[in-house]
């Protein structure tokens, strides 16, 4: 199924846009485990739109109603089941959407995969909002991590032209954010992408940008060679992050431009424990993890939702049309794009956990 990810553990997410609610079913967590649901609703309102003039105007609570799964503040054993009631919907903001499609958006793919029925609505269920129920899910994850001494940790590293600097690769100690509503380490740089930002909003524009991922403490020894590589199944999980459109591990592309005398992590011996002396590799080798931290960057593409005119077609009459969106759209959804990086990053990484026992 599409929307169901993991294979020890099992999470599907449901709901659209502007339905009743979105969702998450959790299958297999342990039972016994103790969950902090303060700290889930800390971490859910770090993707919370509303905050900033580049964010979308929606505001929802965000607030998770546990249905099943929990006793006593423990896994219980029972799939954990969380909803999200949609209180803010505008779904006539989308009327003119049913027959003319949004460059660049789903609308006109899902119209010819569901034979023009889908609830386009805010994009339905291709909107950013189900990775509401995503991160639900990922800050489980990360605590039952965290107490592996597994510890994962994402920033802004480009918005448009303007960049932060990158995490050390080879430090398998967390790195920590600056104090702001732009996570990134380098306040300055911080300061820098919310003027982009702001003025590419003011403009009725979008910009995109990249967030740099690192896990440290993973053990090695995870994974999988050929096609259930750790990097493809990262990758597969990063790629249900709407708006994604690239992906790369240690040094990725620059790999192509360099000689192997160059990037070939050497290996050493650190307190008894075999290291590499560089991490160009990104922490993972034939696939599979090598101790060292896991570091990748994911780009995101400019919100395709933009209140400049477009050219597009109208499907029913088959003509073309200008456009002209309406509606509540981020103009940079990088920023809320972090937490959504950890929480699938942590989805995967404790199900590699899971099935290596």
């Amino acid at each position: 199924m599409s929307f169901t990810i993991g294979e020890k553990i099992r999470v599907t997410v449901f709901g659209q846009s502007h339905a009743d609610a979105v969702g998450v079913v959790i299958d297999g967590l342990p039972a016994g485990e103790e969950i902090d649901t303060d700290r889930i609703n800390s971490f859910l309102k770090r993707r919370a739109g509303g905050q900033a003039s580049y964010t979308t105007a929606r505001k929802e609570s965000d607030e998770p109603r546990i249905l099943a799964g929990l006793s006593g503040g423990r896994l219980c054993g029972a799939p954990l089941t969380a909803v999200f009631e949609n209180a803010n919907k505008r779904p006539a903001d989308y009327g003119n959407l049913r027959s003319i499609p949004r460059p660049s958006h789903a609308d006109y793919t899902a119209f010819l995969k569901y034979n023009g029925k889908a609830d386009m609505s805010g994009g339905g269920h291709f909107s950013a909002r189900l990775t509401l129920p995503m991160c639900f899910a990922g800050a489980v994850m990360i605590q039952l991590l965290e107490r592996r001494g597994i510890d994962i940790g994402a920033h802004i590293l480009r918005i448009g032209e303007e960049s932060d600097r990158s995490y050390d690769p080879v430090s398998n100690l967390p790195e920590k954010n600056a104090e702001g509503s732009v996570p990134v380490l380098d306040p300055e740089a911080g300061k820098r992408m919310t003027a982009l930002m702001e003025k590419t909003a003011s403009e009725g524009d979008s910009v995109g940008g990249i967030v740099e991922c690192k896990v440290t403490g993973f053990p090695a020894g995870i994974g999988d060679p050929i096609y259930d590589s750790l990097e493809s199944r990262i990758s597969h999980g990063i790629f249900g992050i709407p708006a994604v459109k690239g992906i790369e591990f240690g040094i990725g592309f620059l790999a192509a431009q360099s000689l192997g005398s160059r990037i070939n992590d050497s290996f050493v011996i650190r307190e008894g424990k075999v290291l590499c002396e560089t991490n160009n590799s990104g922490g993972i080798q034939g696939g599979i993890s090598n101790g060292m931290p896991i570091l990748f960057r994911t780009a995101f593409k400019p919100t395709p939702s933009i209140y400049k005119e477009q050219r597009s077609v109208d499907l029913e009459t088959m003509k073309e049309v200008p456009l002209k969106i309406e509606g509540r759209h981020d103009s940079c959804i990088v920023p809320r794009a972090v937490p959504c990086v950890e929480a699938m990053c942590a989805i995967i990484l404790y199900d590699e956990l899971m099935k290596n026992g």
